[in-house]
């Protein structure tokens, strides 16, 4: 018997409590900073940080360093490396296609589709209500800002940008800026950029060797998906890819900067008085 997932609610079911009995009984504790009450639930204080997040990855650049301007040097030449061979690749790649691994590559796509990605988050969100467990919260939470921030990213490149899809025939030189059609969102890939911003806060966020394997592993095999469909060229998957991945990792490193403001210390000074202040945020 074939089973069907024509059904979005039959695989949302499938999907929220295969994640939920995971992190409950396989999954290794989440670590990170002790959360204060009330941190870590979808209220108004966790809507109003992924605002200030939201703000704080689109105006980083301003702030960059010699090694972030090293690493983003690096990723871009890379990308352009890539974008020169992206026609000799897509035919080398496709000339090696069978029915089999169209087949695998379609449904290894779907991992990084909206609709999985929201359902694992949720199931991330409600094993973490259930087994009271902070550190599945704070994962899901992360993982959700981290995936609309890098959406919002890649939503933005691909209007501006153009770029032919594979499927259309145009060549991989083929740009209409500012198309509002589908067949010219090819770059950069935003099935890679989800799953690998979603990957990245996962790994960020537990010890476990087994959990990163498994995290990279599937976002590697969608990225790879995406080319074997024809949706995208190989370096708008690159792109995609590296802009979740860090996009993921920025989100994190916002959390730990805000965990570690919770001590302060200040000095008052007066002519009257002089002291030294210390405050404990909880």
């Amino acid at each position: 018997m074939k089973l069907s997932y024509s059904r979005p609610l039959t695989r949302f079911t499938i999907v929220f409590f295969t994640v939920l009995l995971t992190c409950c009984y396989l999954v290794p504790d989440f670590v990170g900073a002790a959360a204060r009450p009330g941190q870590y639930h979808i209220n108004k204080e966790y809507l109003s940080s992924l605002v200030s997040d939201f703000g704080a990855v689109w105006s980083s650049p301003r702030r960059w360093g010699k090694k972030d301007l090293l690493t983003f040097s690096a990723v871009l030449g890379t990308g352009l490396v890539l974008y020169a061979f992206d026609q000799e690749i897509h035919t080398w790649i496709q000339d090696r296609q069978s029915s089999s691994t169209r087949d695998t590559a379609h449904f290894v796509s779907n991992f990084g589709h909206g609709f999985f990605l929201g359902a694992l988050l949720t199931g991330l969100y409600a094993s973490g209500e259930l087994a009271q467990k902070e550190g599945l919260r704070r994962t899901a939470l992360l993982g959700l800002q981290s995936w609309l921030t890098s959406g919002a990213i890649v939503l933005s490149l691909k209007f501006v940008v153009g770029r032919a899809r594979p499927k259309t025939g145009k060549g991989s030189h083929s740009f209409e800026p500012f198309s509002t059609g589908s067949s010219f969102y090819s770059f950069p890939s935003g099935h890679s950029a989800s799953i690998f911003s979603v990957a990245a806060v996962i790994s960020d966020q537990t010890d476990s060797v087994l959990v990163d394997l498994c995290a990279y592993g599937v976002a590697s095999a969608v990225a790879v998906s995406r080319i074997s469909e024809e949706k995208h060229w190989i370096s708008d998957v690159f792109i995609g890819s590296a802009i979740g991945y860090f996009v993921g990792k920025k989100i994190c490193a916002l959390h730990r900067s805000r965990a570690g403001d919770r001590v302060k210390l200040g000095f008052h000074l007066s002519p009257h008085s002089q002291g030294l202040t210390l405050t404990y945020t909880f």
